[in-house]
C-alpha cells in the first residue's frame, strides 16, 4: 500500500506496541533525568564536594565512556538473535543501571568513608562512569529501534513524536517522584514551604530511596520494549563492521554529519535540567519544588512535539528546525532580560519558562526524526543498514553534551555564590539568582541559534526523502514483513 510518491502508507504498529515503545523510553528517561537533576546536589549538599568539580568529573566520565558507544554500535550491528538486534542489549542494560543509580545516591559516609578527600572524587567517577556504561547500553539501542519498528515514514515520525512526548515527561518526572518520596520520609526536607519560611535541605535517605524508586519503575517500563516491541525493518542479520566501516558510515552521510555538528553546537539547550534543583532553590526557595519549574517548561515543550510533526508535514524538517532554534533563542534571551532587569515576578518567570519550553522538540523530537531519515539515506546511497553506528554516534552526542551543558551550568551555578549563601544559611543575592537564570535561560538561547547554522545545508527532507522513500518501498519489495 502506497500513496501518490510511492512511499509505503501501511500501518505496521499497534497501540500496544506504540505504548510500549513510549512508556520504555519514559522509564529509561526518568532515570537519566534523576541523574541530571539530583546527582551534583547530593555530592554537594550530602558528600560535601565542589558542584564545579563535580561538573567536571560527569563531563570527564561521560568522555571516558563515550568511545563504549561505537562499541555497542557495533555489537548492535553484529547480532542476530531471535530477539532481534537491539533487545538484548537493552535486557543487559537493566540490572546495571538498577544497581549503580542505587551506589551514587549511597551516602558512603555512613559506610566509615569520613574525610576521604580525593578518594570521595574517585568514588564518584568509578561509580558513574559505570553508569554511563549502563546508560549506552540502554541509550544506543531504545533510540536505534525506533529506525526498525515501521517501515513506513510517516508513522515513524508520528510514533517519534509520541514516545519523545514520553521521553520528555520521563526525563522530568523526578521533579514528581523525589517531593513523594520526601513526604514518605520522616525527618527530612519540606516539599512545601510557606512564604519566609526556610527549606530544609534533603537528607541522604531521601536521596537514596528515590533513587532506588525510580531506578525499579523505569527498569521495569524499559523491558516492555523487550516484550512488545517488533522489529520490521529488514537489515543483514549478524553483519561485522569494522572500525573503518563504521566510519565510512558516519563520514559518508552528510546529512547525519550535519545534524551531530548542529547538536554539538547547541549543546547547552539542556543544560536547564543539570541545574534546575540550583535554580529552583535560589529562584523559588526550595529544591523540592523543582516541579514548579519543571511543568511550566514540560507543558510547552509536549506542546511544541505535538506540533512538530504538523510544522514539519507543512514546513519539511529544515524550516522546522530553523524557526524554532531563532524562537528558542529570542524567548530564551527575552525571559532573562525581563527577570533581571524589568521584574522578578514569579508568574512572569514561570509564563516565559512554558514559552521556552515550545522550541524543546528542536532538541528532543527532531534528532530523532532526522537520524532516523538518515539511516534509510545512508540505505538509499548504498545498500546498507547501519543503525548501530548512527544511532551509537547520537547517543554519544547526546551523552557528550549532556555532560558539557551540565558541567558548564555548574560553573555558573558556583561562581554566582550559590553554595556559599547554602553552607551558611543565608538568602541568595539578587546577583545570585540573576547568573543562575542567566545559565537556565540566556546561554541555552544562545547556544540553540548556534545549532541553527549547520541546519542551513541540511537537504534531506520533502521532495529529496519522498523520492527516497519510495525507492527503499520498491527495493525492499516482498522482504518488508508485517
Amino acid at each position: 500500500m502506497s500513496d501518490s510518491t510511492g512511499i509505503t502508507t501501511q500501518k505496521h504498529m499497534k497501540i500496544k506496541e506504540i505504548l510500549a515503545y513510549s512508556l520504555g523510553l519514559f522509564g529509561f528517561q526518568a532515570i537519566v533525568g534523576l541523574l541530571n537533576s539530583y546527582q551534583a546536589e547530593f555530592y554537594g549538599s550530602v558528600m560535601g564536594a565542589s558542584l564545579a568539580a563535580v561538573g567536571i568529573i560527569i563531563l570527564a566520565a561521560k568522555i571516558v565512556s563515550a568511545v563504549f558507544d561505537p562499541v555497542i554500535g557495533n555489537k548492535i550491528e553484529g547480532t542476530n538473535s531471535k530477539m532481534g538486534k537491539f533487545k538484548p542489549f537493552i535486557l543487559v542494560s537493566v540490572p546495571i543501571l538498577l544497581i549503580f543509580t542505587a551506589l551514587i545516591f549511597l551516602d558512603i559516609e555512613k559506610l566509615h568513608f569520613e574525610n576521604a578527600g580525593n578518594a570521595l572524587y574517585v568514588y564518584i567517577f568509578i561509580t558513574f562512569l559505570i553508569w554511563c556504561l549502563g546508560m549506552t547500553l540502554a541509550d544506543v539501542p531504545t533510540q536505534g529501534i525506533a529506525a526498525v519498528l515501521t517501515p513506513n515514514p510517516t508513522e515513524r515520525t508520528n510514533v517519534v513524536s509520541i514516545a519523545n512526548t514520553a521521553k520528555q515527561i520521563g526525563f522530568s518526572a523526578c521533579a514528581v517522584i523525589v517531593p513523594v518520596i520526601c513526604l514518605i520520609i520522616k525527618g527530612g526536607s519540606k516539599v512545601l514551604v510557606k512564604p519566609g519560611e526556610t527549606d530544609t535541605p534533603m537528607i541522604s535517605s531521601e536521596y537514596f530511596w528515590s533513587a532506588l524508586a525510580t531506578a525499579a519503575a523505569g527498569c521495569v517500563l524499559m523491558l516492555l520494549i523487550v516484550v512488545w516491541n517488533k522489529e520490521r525493518v529488514p537489515y543483514s542479520a549478524g553483519e561485522k563492521n569494522t572500525f573503518k566501516d563504521m566510519i565510512n558510515a558516519i563520514k559518508g552521510n552528510k546529512p547525519l554529519v550535519l545534524v551531530i555538528v548542529s547538536y554539538f553546537l547547541g549543546f547547552g539547550r539542556q543544560m536547564a535540567m543539570g541545574i534546575q534543583v540550583q535554580a529552583a532553590n535560589a529562584l523559588i526557595g526550595s529544591q523540592n519544588l523543582v516541579i514548579i519549574l519543571g511543568i511550566t517548561t514540560a507543558i510547552g515543550s509536549m506542546i511544541s512535539m505535538a506540533v512538530t510533526p504538523v510544522l514539519i508535514k507543512k514546513l519539511g524538517e529544515k524550516t522546522t528546525y530553523l524557526l524554532l532554534s531563532v524562537y528558542g533563542f529570542a524567548i530564551s534571551v527575552l525571559a532573562f532580560v525581563i527577570y533581571a532587569f524589568v521584574t522578578q515576578n514569579q508568574i512572569v518567570m514561570y509564563v516565559f519558562l512554558f514559552l521556552i519550553g515550545l522550541q524543546f522538540s528542536a532538541v528532543t523530537l527532531m534528532p530523532m526524526i532526522m537520524t532516523a531519515d538518515c539511516v534509510d539515506y545512508y540505505e538509499y546511497e548504498t545498500g546498507k543498514r547501519k543503525e548501530g553506528p548512527v544511532y551509537a554516534l547520537l547517543s554519544l552526542t547526546i551523552k557528550v553534551c549532556l555532560a558539557l551543558g551540565t558541567a558548564l551550568g555548574l560553573i555558573f551555578v558556583s561562581k554566582s555564590g550559590y553554595s556559599q549563601a547554602l553552607a551558611n544559611g543565608e538568602a541568595f543575592t539578587q546577583s545570585t539568582k540573576n547568573i543562575i537564570f542567566f545559565a537556565y535561560t540566556a546561554m541555552p538561547g544562545i547556544l540553540a541559534l548556534l545549532s541553527a547554522i549547520p541546519m542551513f545545508k541540511y537537504d534531506l527532507y520533502g521532495k529529496k526523502k519522498a523520492e527516497i522513500s519510495a525507492a527503499l518501498a520498491e527495493r525492499r519489495g516482498s522482504t518488508e514483513t508485517e
